[in-house]
């Protein structure tokens, strides 16, 4: 798992590359929350997914996790750019009930 991120306008730009499972999530839960620590510059959060091959339930839980951090700050989270399959878990899971996607 690499994780790519870049700020822009306030907007915090997240990209998930590689697979995000059991054997990925400590490590990404850490590596975005420090990102997170200076969460109060940041009017929005968005979830480039393009780059992310795979993803099970493990890695809904990590993306369920940062969406409650943020959401007690009013921090919105998109999501963008996900494949077929993570395309499918998001829909199965209600996960973009709560972290819509965007073009």
């Amino acid at each position: 798992m690499r994780i790519k991120n870049r700020l822009y306008n306030n907007t915090l730009y997240i990209m998930l590359c590689g697979e995000l499972d059991e054997c990925s999530a400590n490590y990404t839960r850490s590596l975005i929350d420090d990102l997170l620590d200076n969460s109060e510059i940041y009017k929005q959060v968005i979830f480039d997914l393009s780059e992310l091959e795979f993803m099970d339930s493990t890695g809904i839980g990590v993306l369920i996790g940062r969406y409650k951090k943020l959401k007690n700050k009013n921090i919105p989270i998109y999501i963008c750019n996900a494949s077929n399959h993570v395309e499918k878990i998001f829909k199965m899971s209600g996960l973009y009930e709560i972290m819509p996607k965007i073009s």
